[in-house]
C-alpha cells in the first residue's frame, strides 16, 4: 500500500519513512537506509533523521555517505555542537589540517568558553602553515572575551609573535594581560620568561634580568625548560657569561642533563675565549652525546687551537671495536666516524701533518663514494611504468563506491594527494587499455609492458660530502688527494678520481681548476705504464696551448709508450697540423715520425719548414742537418755532396747557436765520421775530449716536479767518454792500435 502512495505522490515524505521504520523492523537494514536517505532529502530540516543516518553510515563503514550525512545535519542543525566536533575529528584524522583548523574556529565562536577548541584551532593553523591566521583568531577572542580571559593563550600568542619575530607585540600582549588580568597577582613564570626573552631580543638586558631573578627563588629544577630557554636567548644575542650562569643552574641534574646542557656551556665557553674550559665541557658532552658530530668537530678545532694534534685526531678517529660494534647491529644508523664531515676533518689534519698515507687511506674512500654517488644520481633514468596491477590498486580508492544504494556517487574519504594520484592512474589504466583495443582491432599482437614484480625505487642515497665539486676548499682537496695518490704510485686510483671529477664538474669548475686537473691526469698518464686512458688529458694539454713545446713534450711523452700506429694519435695529428699550419712542434713530430721509418726525403722537408718558421732553434738546425746527412747516404740521391754540405751548413749554424758547446761539437764531429771523412772527425772529438761539460737540471714537463723524478747520474751531461770511445774506432781502423788503447784508458 506504502508503494502505491508513492506511485501516487512520489514527494511526499512520509511513506519513505513509515517503509524505513518497516524494513528497518523486518531486519533489512539495506533498504531501510535507502528509504531513510529519501525521506531525508524531502525534509532536509530534520536533523534526527540525518543524525541516524551518520550512524548508520558509520557502523557500515560508508565513510564518504557518513561525511555527507554529517554535513546535511549540521546544516538541519547548527547548534548542534557533537556534530561539529564529530566533523573536526574526521579532518583531522584525513590529515586535511585547514578545515579541520575551520571547523574548531567556528565551534569556538559557538562555545565561546571552551578555551581548549580555541587552542586546538590555533595550533592547526600552524601546523598547515598559516601563523597570521591564528593569531588573528587569538587576539579576536581576547578583545571579545576580555573578562578573564585564560591565560594560556596569551601565552600561545605571544610563542607565535615570537616565532615571528615580532617581540614587541609578544611583549605588548604579556605586559597588556599583567595589566588587566594579573593585576595585584604575580605573573605565570613561563608568561615572565617570555617577557624577559622578548626584552632580550629588544635590547634591554636589565629590565630582562629583573624579570628572570624570581625564578632564582624558586626550584630550578621544577622549571629546566624555562631555564635552557633564557640561556639559548642569551647566547644567540652574545650574551655569552650570563648564559653560562644560567646553564650552570641545571649542572648536577642527571635526570634533565642529557649533554646538550654541557654543549652549549662548552660553545659560550669557546666563544669567551676559555678554550681550556670549552674542551672540559666538550668532553663532558661527548660522553653522553658520543654520536653528536658537530661537538666531535668543534671539539678537535679547538685541540688543534691547542696544538694538541695527535688528542684532535684521536676525537675523531673511531673506536678500536668500530667494525665490530657497526657489524653486531646493522638496523642501527650510521656510526659518527663514518660521517663524512668527520673523515674530511680528519683528513685535513693528516695533510697538515704531512701524513700522506693516512690521508689517502681517510680521503679517498668518502671522496670516491662521493662522486660515484653524484655520477649514478645524475644520470636520466626513464620514467618508471607502472603495472597494471598497481594502477589498479591505486583506483581503489575512487572505486570504492556502493552501487546497491539508492544515492550513491560520494566524494572519497581520502587525503587531496592520494585522490590525485588515483585520478591519474584511472587515466593512464584507459590509454593502457585503448591501446590494447586499438592492437587487437589492427591484428597486431599485443605486448604489454607490465611488470608484476616492480619493486619500488629507492630513495636516492645522501652523499657523505654534499658540497665536493661546488665547494672550493673541498676541490683543492681533490687535487691535493690526487698529487698524493700519485707519490704514493696508487696511479689508478688517481685517475679514476679525476675521471668522475671532470665528468661531474666540466661545466662547475673554473678554467684554471679544470687545467689543473687535465694535467695532473696528463703527468700520470706518461707514468704508468699503460698511458691509454691519459691519452684525452694531454691532448687536451695541447689543444689548449697547441704552439708550446713543453705542451707537445707532454704530449709526446705519453705517446712515446703507445704503439706508433694508434688511431687517435694519428687523426689527432692530421686534425692539428691542418688547423696549425705554422705550428713548429708539431712540424718536428712529423719530421721524427718520418725519420723513425727512414723517410729522410720526407723528413726534410718538414725540418725545413720548420727551419723557414724558427730558423734560430738550435733543436730544428740539428734536425735538419741530420736529416739531409742521412739523405746523402741513400742510394737514389744524385747530388750527395751538395746534401752533405748543406747538411754540415745546418750542423755549424747549431754550434753557432749553442755558442760552441761540447754537445754541438761532438755532433759535427760524429757527422763527419758518419759520412767517413775521419780526419776531419778525429780533429772534432780530440776537441770535444779538451771540454768538460757541467750537469745540467733535466727539463720538466708541465706540472712535474723536479723530486718526482730519478736522479740522474753524475756526468750525464758530459760526452767526453762518447767522443773518445768514436775516436778510439778511428784510430783502430787506420791501425794505431796503441794509440787507440791509450784513448780507452784516459
Amino acid at each position: 500500500m506504502f508503494y502505491e502512495v508513492i506511485r501516487l505522490s512520489p514527494n511526499l515524505p512520509d511513506p519513505y519513512h513509515r517503509l524505513g521504520l518497516i524494513y528497518n523492523e523486518m531486519g533489512d537494514k539495506k533498504r531501510a537506509l535507502d528509504f531513510y536517505m529519501i525521506a531525508a532529502h524531502l525534509t532536509p530540516k530534520d536533523a534526527s533523521l540525518w543524525k541516524l543516518l551518520v550512524t548508520w553510515s558509520v557502523e557500515q563503514g560508508d565513510t564518504g555517505q557518513a561525511r555527507y550525512c554529517l554535513s546535511k545535519a549540521i546544516t538541519a542543525d547548527p547548534e548542534d555542537i557533537n556534530l561539529r566536533f564529530h566533523r573536526a575529528s574526521l579532518y583531522v584524522e584525513l590529515g586535511d589540517y585547514l578545515k579541520a583548523a575551520d571547523s574548531y574556529e567556528q565551534i569556538s565562536q559557538l562555545c565561546p568558553d571552551n578555551v581548549k577548541v580555541l587552542q586546538t584551532a590555533a595550533q592547526l593553523y600552524k601546523k598547515c602553515g598559516q601563523s597570521e591566521r591564528a593569531v588573528t583568531v587569538l587576539e579576536s577572542y581576547l578583545r571579545n572575551y576580555c573578562k578573564e580571559p585564560d591565560l594560556n593563550v596569551v601565552d600561545i600568542l605571544a610563542s607565535l609573535h615570537m616565532e615571528g619575530n615580532a617581540h614587541h607585540k609578544a611583549l605588548e600582549h604579556i605586559e597588556h594581560a599583567q595589566q588587566v588580568y594579573c593585576s595585584g597577582k604575580e605573573m605565570p613564570l613561563c608568561l615572565r620568561t617570555k617577557a624577559g626573552i622578548c626584552h632580550i631580543h629588544l635590547g634591554n638586558l636589565v629590565k630582562a634580568e629583573a624579570l628572570f631573578n624570581v625564578l632564582r627563588h624558586e626550584n630550578l629544577h621544577d622549571h629546566p625548560q624555562l631555564i635552557i630557554q633564557i640561556g639559548d636567548s642569551l647566547m644567540n644575542h652574545g650574551h655569552y657569561e650570563s648564559a653560562v650562569e644560567y646553564y650552570m643552574m641545571l649542572v648536577g641534574d642527571d635526570v634533565k642533563n642529557n649533554g646538550c646542557l654541557y654543549l652549549k656551556i662548552a660553545e659560550c665557553c669557546c666563544c669567551l675565549g676559555k678554550r681550556l674550559q670549552s674542551i672540559g665541557y666538550f668532553y663532558r658532552a661527548l660522553d653522553k652525546l658520543e654520536n653528536s658530530v658537530d661537538a666531535r668537530l668543534a671539539l678537535s678545532s679547538l685541540l688543534l687551537e691547542e696544538n694538541k694534534d695527535d688528542e684532535a685526531i684521536s676525537v675523531l678517529c673511531p673506536p678500536k671495536e668500530s667494525e665490530s660494534l657497526f657489524n653486531l647491529n646493522l638496523n642501527a644508523a650510521k656510526p659518527w666516524w663514518l660521517n663524512g664531515k668527520i673523515k674530511l676533518k680528519l683528513s685535513q689534519i693528516y695533510k697538515a701533518k704531512g701524513l700522506l698515507e693516512a690521508f689517502v687511506d681517510v680521503f679517498f674512500p668518502v671522496v670516491r663514494e662521493t662522486l660515484f654517488l653524484e655520477t649514478i644520481q645524475q644520470k636520466v633514468r626513464p620514467r618508471k611504468k607502472l603495472s597494471k596491477s598497481v594502477l589498479s590498486e591505486r583506483i581503489k580508492i575512487l572505486d570504492h563506491v556502493r552501487t546497491d544504494t539508492v544515492f550513491h556517487g560520494f566524494r572519497p574519504v581520502a587525503s587531496a594527494s592520494d585522490l590525485s594520484r588515483a585520478s591519474r592512474a584511472k587515466k593512464l589504466l584507459k590509454k593502457k587499455e585503448a591501446k590494447r583495443a586499438a592492437a587487437l582491432a589492427a591484428g597486431i599482437e599485443w605486448i604489454s609492458d607490465d611488470s608484476e614484480d616492480e619493486s619500488p625505487q629507492q630513495a636516492p642515497r645522501e652523499l657523505p660530502l654534499p658540497n665536493l665539486i661546488r665547494d672550493a676548499e673541498h676541490h683543492h682537496l681533490i687535487i691535493e688527494l690526487c698529487k698524493s695518490l700519485a707519490s704514493l704510485k696508487k696511479y689508478w686510483e688517481a685517475l679514476e678520481i679525476i675521471n668522475l671529477t671532470l665528468k661531474l664538474a666540466s661545466n662547475v669548475l673554473s678554467v684554471e681548476r679544470n687545467e689543473e686537473l687535465r694535467t695532473l691526469g696528463a703527468q700520470i698518464a706518461y707514468t704508468i705504464a699503460d698511458p691509454a686512458h691519459g691519452f684525452e688529458y694531454a691532448r687536451y694539454i695541447v689543444d689548449q696551448r697547441p704552439y708550446s713545446f713543453s705542451a707537445w713534450n707532454c704530449y709526446y711523452k705519453v705517446m712515446s709508450k703507445l704503439d706508433s700506429r694508434y688511431s687517435k694519435h694519428n687523426k689527432f695529428l692530421h686534425t692539428m697540423r691542418t688547423k696549425h699550419k705554422s705550428c713548429v712542434p708539431l712540424t718536428l713530430i712529423f719530421g721524427h715520425q718520418f725519420t723513425m721509418i727512414s723517410q729522410h726525403q720526407a723528413a726534410v722537408r718538414e725540418y725545413l719548414e720548420a727551419y723557414k718558421l724558427m730558423p734560430d732553434i738550435p733543436l730544428v738546425n740539428l734536425c735538419a742537418g741530420t736529416a739531409l746527412i742521412n739523405l746523402a747516404l741513400g742510394h737514389r740521391l744524385q747530388n750527395k755532396h751538395q746534401s752533405v754540405a748543406q747538411g754540415l751548413a745546418f750542423l755549424y749554424n747549431n754550434l753557432q747557436l749553442c755558442r760552441y758547446s761540447q754537445e754541438a761539437l761532438y755532433n759535427i764531429a760524429r757527422a763527419y765520421h758518419h759520412v767517413g771523412l775521419v780526419s776531419l772527425a778525429a780533429l772534432n772529438y780530440e776537441k770535444v775530449l779538451t771540454m768538460h761539460e757541467s750537469d745540467c737540471p733535466m727539463p720538466n714537463l708541465p706540472n712535474e716536479k723536479p723530486d718526482g723524478l730519478a736522479s740522474p747520474k753524475s756526468g750525464y751531461c758530459d760526452l767526453r767518454r762518447e767522443a773518445a770511445y768514436n775516436l778510439h774506432l778511428i784510430y783502430k781502423k787506420s791501425g794505431a792500435i796503441d794509440l787507440a788503447r791509450q784513448i780507452l784508458k784516459d
